[in-house]
């Protein structure tokens, strides 16, 4: 049927969203080229179905094209799709119906590729940098008429007859005055690499095809090596390096679900808010934060996620939160854990190597998931001061110069007495001399970090109510002392209590206890600072609130060791000052008191509890301390 000149006004109902052309709905305007592009490869894939079904001409190889005319101000976007009759341009542009894929999808339902539908919503979306858009049409149907259509983005339109070599449809338009950006190529070729990359049909920006086209998740995973994973890193992450590892996904029910996860190499920067995961809909780009898709503890991964059933809002820019989006969450979740576990298990050595960049994505992951904190549980790691272990499934794990164990590994090596205390440091060289004691009694010491396990370690004995984690500098048990009777002198006072007295009133500070023992390790050095653990807890919980760093908690233990030599030493120069006047101080006095400010002063400085404002009159009293040894000797 000839179609006839027609003027006419678009229907506008509440179920249509034509306010798209007063640009209320898509958050930045580059957006258009997405969806003219991808409604055009929609309609090559309908082509292709209908082709399939005898309803039109098959055509030949499907291909978008993309042509600039800097003279008349225009840009014209070009497929060999289906094409439209006058009648599907009255009912799909006209009415701005939102797809046209439904019935289409009714008719050819055996096809397992979505098509969000050649026209509706997308379409309008040029109106944002056009001030006049007029499209030409032909269908593939038999004995069918191009026709084209104009409208300057009012309600008005026109349709008249035309002419067309093929069947296809080009869009052309007609730019506005500031949105002449879009005839320059360069600009165009950055819109189709970012959104148009990975789509299957060829994008040709003035004859030169330039999208990848190829989509490795798209693929079966036994039919990519790694070095295809690694490139597809480098591509979507230039200048990273190389990832870690990586987990390819792909489901296709409960819902239809594509992609690969990479586990970044550790960097020092992770976004745990936004993400770094590329989102995209049939291989057309969508987003690049997905906060609202995968749990927030995997944001930090990169990679791609491909789905067509992920619910978007009407301008594909944003996630809408359903059921179904936090199935998936959990899909991605456990696929992670799936894939560090065969990791553990087919290799244990990569594991280790790989655990200091997975801790924290493993125990964020663990407390705020309990689904996937189930799923790790034997997969968390510790470092540890035991030797790695040998054989097919060792435990603790060598990786370098470090062990790992798992907490399991680490109870089956404990003795009956002490099944329940999980021993840990988390500064080598703050808690030295508290760690040296430890292992040179032969116990295994965890090694864990200060910053995530402050919360980790409370979360653990929440979920084992029989564990007791304790800090290597937190107490020294009964095994450190020597059991030997301690004498008294003729006052009836023991050498400890004269210990405690002296270095009571030579620091003159209530806040710090005073413990005497005699420790008989032939390392235990003169004096420790040891933090008792619940009240460390609680100090580095509020320097974690309050974002600063924990400090030396005003109150804590300093621990004197008797047998030390200096110590000793302190107690002659105590026993040896005489009486003299009231109110005064013996200068044998006054030296054991000075000695014993100076070894709480290094106790201090073993844990970094001088503060810099401190030291200068640290280094001022040891001189001066140094000076009155000397002329005693002398």
């Amino acid at each position: 049927m000839p179609v006839m000149d027609e003027q006419g006004q678009i229907q506008i109902h509440t179920e249509n969203i034509f306010p798209i052309i007063k640009k209320a709905v898509y958050s930045g305007h580059e957006v258009f080229l997405r969806e003219l592009v991808s409604n055009g490869v929609d309609a090559i894939n309908k082509r292709r179905m209908a082709a399939m079904g005898g309803d039109c001409s098959e055509g030949d190889e499907g291909v978008i094209q993309i042509r600039i005319d800097r003279e008349a101000k225009t840009v014209t976007i070009s497929d060999n799709g289906i094409g439209m009759t006058a009648d599907e341009v009255k009912r799909y542009i006209n009415q701005v119906a939102f797809s046209s894929a439904e019935d289409f999808l009714e008719k050819y339902k055996q096809e397992s590729d979505a098509i969000i539908g050649h026209f509706g919503l997308g379409f309008y979306s040029s109106f944002m940098v056009a001030e006049r858009v007029e499209l030409l049409t032909q269908s593939a149907r038999p004995d069918s008429e191009a026709v084209r259509w104009s409208c300057d983005g009012s309600p008005n339109f026109s349709l008249t007859a035309s002419e067309r070599d093929a069947a296809g449809t080009d869009i052309i338009l007609h730019l506005m005055e500031d949105e002449l950006e879009y005839l320059e190529p360069s600009r165009l070729r950055t819109l189709i690499n970012t959104y148009c990359d990975f789509m299957a049909v060829p994008v040709q920006l003035e004859g030169e095809t330039v999208n990848k086209r190829d989509a490795p998740w798209r693929k079966s995973a036994r039919d990519l090596k790694d070095q295809d994973y690694i490139d597809l890193y480098r591509y979507l992450y230039p200048f990273q390096g190389d990832p870690l590892l990586w987990v390819h996904l792909n489901t296709d029910y409960p819902y239809n679900l594509q992609g690969i996860l990479f586990f970044p190499r550790q960097s020092g920067r992770a976004d745990w808010e936004k993400g770094e995961i590329k989102l995209y809909c049939n291989q057309v780009f969508v987003s690049d934060s997905i906060k609202e898709v995968v749990p927030r503890y995997l944001l930090p991964l990169r990679g791609v996620i491909d789905s067509p059933d992920i619910p978007l809002n009407v301008s594909r820019s944003a996630l809408q939160t359903d059921r179904r989006v936090r199935s998936i969450g959990n899909f991605v979740a456990k696929k992670v854990a799936d894939r560090l576990r065969n990791l553990k298990q087919d290799d244990p050595t990569a594991y280790a190597d790989a655990w200091e960049a997975l801790a924290p994505f493993v125990k964020i992951g663990a407390m705020e998931d309990d689904k996937f904190a189930d799923q790790i549980a034997e997969l968390i790691l510790f470092g540890t001061t035991a030797s790695a272990g040998e054989g097919e499934d060792p435990d603790p794990i060598g990786s370098g110069d470090k062990s790992f164990t798992t907490l399991a590994g680490y109870r089956a090596r404990l003795s009956a007495d002490h099944s329940n205390r999980i021993l840990y440091s988390t500064d080598d060289l703050a808690q030295a001399s508290a760690l040296n004691l430890w292992t040179s009694q032969g116990a295994e010491v965890l090694k864990l970090e200060t910053v995530i396990d402050t919360q980790f370690i409370p979360w653990l004995e929440s979920r084992h109510d029989d564990l007791k984690f304790q800090r290597v500098d937190a107490e020294l048990d009964d095994s450190f002392q020597d059991d030997q009777t301690e004498l008294s002198d003729h006052d009836g006072t023991t050498q400890s209590e004269t210990l405690r007295t002296l270095l009571k009133d030579a620091l003159e500070n209530d806040k710090v206890t005073i413990q005497v023992q005699s420790l008989k390790a032939d390392n235990a050095p003169p004096t420790m600072i040891l933090l008792p653990e619940q009240m460390r807890r609680l100090n580095d919980m509020g320097a974690l609130i309050e974002q600063r760093l924990p400090g030396l908690p005003d109150h804590h233990v300093l621990l004197v060791n008797r047998r030390h030599p200096l110590v000793e030493g302190l107690l002659k120069l105590k026993s040896g000052s005489v009486l003299v006047g009231s109110g005064e101080t013996s200068p044998s006095e006054q030296l054991a008191k000075d000695l014993g400010r100076h070894l709480y002063d290094m106790a201090r400085l073993g844990v970094g509890g001088l503060e810099p404002n401190e030291l200068a009159g640290f280094q001022t009293r040891s001189a001066e301390l140094m000076g009155a040894l000397m002329q005693r000797s002398v």
